[in-house]
Parts: structure tokens; sequence; C-alpha cells
């Protein structure tokens, strides 16, 4: 080996040795076992540190192949209430997303003043990598999943990571060299940030939610608005130009599809930068005004990071959306059946509506997160024939839109879509956009959608 070669791997063994050590010997808890919490807790065991596992769930009901893995690794896991009141001493707390700070298992720890930082803020800490932040009520996993496939076609090598996919630890931890890391990340990673600093920030749109965590929409927006905390001047902030974000320092990209204030507008079906069309929304296969701000976000941030646009419009029109959102099913009669089961917000099930040009049944209803469906009611009225409600806050919105639409509760989500398959007629849709979370009777909104699809799939023709 040459001297040349002698001093790189002399480099590499030491840069290997100070990763490995940043948390030599520091005695860290992980709160949550869920995947940023396993990701988290991996990522400090390479790096030096004493990892404990806190879970407020019982054992027996933590995935065993979770708890073999960590303990195979030497990092100690404790369940239940023994993790509630844990009173060991330790240098910091990592807090999974999942886990809310108002928790027992959190207050322990808060009360105790123990610094705590979340899985979002240790992964960028190790990463040594710019990024790209994405938030955003809804459109984050599209937008972050779009300017991913874009960015590697256009020759800036990244992945699409946080809130998705692969959490930042475990990016972190894999030690790949990319250009830039496209990061989606939402309120509850960024309530727990210190020095996470995007060198791109989008801020996609705002609406309520989850208020099932915050007291108040104006703590949500608080949170969300963490993103801004660290930006320079000489970072870049893309946002939806109807926001009025007096918070952000960095230099400021604006889009809308409303405004002909914006950098990028809407314009005769094309996306127009500085009054030139640069997309024509034809060309996509994508649809909504929504899913247009989305694609103006993408833009944008290519456009800061000096991609010409005639490398960044092929790969956009190839890029499909993910299931669930506002996905077309089946035609069935000719009635067109749509799974929009990602809707877990007003705002969501808003943009799922203004989208439809047929006459809706609506399947709407799921767990209640403390917000009234009220301000649907006048875009329900106008679009909606008839609700087939489900779920915990089922009661709740047929009180809501009471006079506007008429509303039936059904008792499971394959009544409902039976009920709907009886009801509609040819020229309708069935549209599949619950406006709130699925966890009161599925796994995941992912488990509503597949179970809605698959009963959907099984109607008579």
């Amino acid at each position: 080996m040459d001297s040349v070669g002698n001093l790189r791997a002399a480099w590499t063994r030491d840069f290997e040795v100070e990763v490995k050590l940043r948390y030599k010997d520091q005695n860290v808890a992980v709160l949550g076992a869920g995947l940023s919490g396993i990701a988290a807790a991996l990522l400090l065991k390479d790096e030096g540190a004493k990892v404990s596992v806190l879970d407020s769930a019982e054992e027996n009901k933590l995935l065993k192949s979770t708890i073999d893995t960590l303990r195979t690794q030497n990092i100690r896991v404790i369940c239940g209430e023994a993790a509630d009141r844990d009173s060991s001493e330790y240098d910091f707390v990592v807090l999974s997303p999942g886990i809310n700070p108002a928790s027992a298992l959190a207050q322990n720890f808060s009360m105790r003043k123990i610094d705590t930082i979340g899985e979002l803020e240790l992964g960028w800490r190790s990463a040594e990598t710019s990024v790209i932040a994405i938030t955003g009520t809804n459109g984050k996993t599209t937008t972050t999943e779009m300017l991913a496939q874009m960015l590697n076609d256009c020759g800036q090598k990244t992945i699409a990571c946080g809130n998705i996919g692969k959490p930042l630890s475990e990016v972190a931890r894999e030690k790949i060299k990319y250009d830039v890391l496209t990061v989606e990340v939402s309120s509850f990673q960024l309530e727990t940030i210190q020095t996470f600093h995007p060198s791109a920030a989008l801020w996609l749109n705002f609406a309520p939610d989850h208020l099932d965590r915050y007291r108040s929409v104006t703590k949500y927006r608080a949170a969300k608005l963490r993103l801004f905390e660290n930006q320079t001047a000489d970072d870049v902030a893309i946002v939806n130009a109807v926001e009025s974000l007096t918070e952000v320092r960095a230099r400021k990209i604006t889009f809308s599809a409303y405004s002909n204030r914006a950098d990028f507008r809407l314009s005769e079906g094309a996306i127009v930068f500085e009054n030139k069309p640069v997309l024509r929304l034809s060309q996509t296969k994508l649809r909504g005004s929504h899913n247009i701000e989305n694609l103006m976000a993408t833009l944008a941030t290519g456009h800061a990071r000096g991609l010409p646009f005639e490398r960044m419009v092929p790969p956009l029109c190839a890029y499909e959306p993910r299931p669930h959102r506002c996905e077309f099913v089946r035609q069935i009669g000719g009635v067109d059946y749509i799974n929009d089961s990602k809707a877990t917000n007003l705002d969501a099930v808003e943009k799922a509506l203004r989208a439809q040009t047929k006459p809706v049944i609506l399947i709407a209803g799921g767990k209640d997160k403390g917000f009234t469906f009220e301000p649907l009611r006048f875009l329900v009225k106008e679009k909606v024939r008839s609700s087939i409600l489900i779920g915990e806050m089922a009661k709740r919105i047929a009180r809501d839109w009471d006079g506007a639409v008429k509303s039936e509760l059904a008792t499971s989500l394959a009544d409902a879509v039976a009920r709907a398959h009886a009801t509609a007629k040819a020229g309708e849709v069935v549209l599949f956009s619950p406006g709130t979370s699925s966890f009161d009777m599925f796994k995941s909104y992912t488990d509503r959608g597949d179970q809605f699809r698959a009963l959907v799939q099984a109607l008579p023709q």
C-alpha cells in the first residue's frame, strides 16, 4: 500500500473509532421500543454508550424479536410499570416520537430534569450529512418520496427517511455516503430537537390535527415551526405562500396553487416559475390541488439545489403515488371506489372531496382525536349525497353533519362497504376518507386501507 493509501486507511480507522466513541461510557435511556427507539438504541450502542430501552408496555405485548435483538446487543430492556418507575441515573434520555412527553414514562425523567432529546436529534448529530426536511399536516410522505426519486434520478444520491422508511438514526448508523438526506419530519419529532438544522426546510401546509396530544392548535403549530428554528440566512425555506411564517430567517421560495404572488404558481394547467411553464400537470400521474403543491415544493427544492427543470420533469412525471392516497381501487356498475385511508385529519378529507367531480358516498370516522367535523359541514353538503360513519367518532360526526347530509352508522368497515355498495348509483364515487386515525379499529391507516381494498375487490360485479 502506498503512503496515500496508508494515510487514508489510518484516517478511516481513526474516524471509525471517533464515531464509535461519541458517547463512550455514557448511560443513556431510550424511551420506546418501536422502530425509532430500536434505531436509537443500536446507534448509541455502536457509539460507545451503555444503553437501556424502557417501554410502558408489558414485555409480553412487545415483539419478542425486538427484545431478543436488543438483549443480544447487551442493551438492557425494562418494560411495564418498572419502566415508569425506573430511578437509575442517566446522562441523557432519547425520546421516541410515539411517546407522549406527558406520559408517566417521559415524566419520570423530565421531573428529574434529565436532558432529553428525540431520535431525530440523535440521528442528525451522527449523520454528518446535510438534510432536506419536509413537514406539513398533509402531503409529507408523497413529497418526501417524490423528492428523493427526483434527486436520485438527477444524480444527487439521497434516501427518503425519518418519519417514513428508516429512522434517521438507522441511516446514520449505516454509514452510507449520501449527497443529502431527504427527511420527513413530524411535529412529534420536532418537539425534542436542539441542534437539528436542515439546509432546506419545506413547509407544505398546516391544518388542525393531533389535538389528542396537543392542548391547542397553537401548541401543535408551534411544534411544527421548530423546523426553522436553527436555520440561518444561508439556508433555504420552501413555504406555502398562503402561510404567514414570520419566524423564518432563511431565504424563502414560495409556492401556491391558489395565489398568483407565489414564486411557483399555477397557470393554464401548468406549474409556472418566473412566468415560464416548467411542468404541465397532464404529464404527471398525480391529481388534485394538494398534489400540485407537492410538485411545486419538489421543483422548488431541486431549483434551490441547482438542478435544471428539464432534468427534474421526467422523474416527476414517472412518479406514482403510494397506496391509500386517493387510490383508485375499482369500478363496479359505473361506481368508482377510492381508498383514501391516509386521510387522518379534516384537511385531507377536504382535499379529497374537492378533487371529486361526481356525487360522493363518503365513508368516514375512526379514533376520537379531540376535534369536531363541523368545519367540513358546508363542503359535505355540496359534495356528498350520503355518508356512512364508523368508529369512535361515528355518532359525533353524525351530529356535526345533521341537516347537511343523510348519515348512517355502520358497525364495521365491512358493513360500511356493503351499505355503500347497496346505496351508490352509476356515475357516483364511494370515497373512503376517514378524517381521523385508525387505532380504534385497525393497526394503522395502512391496515385500514388494505382491508377496504380487499372488501371492495370482493364485491360482486
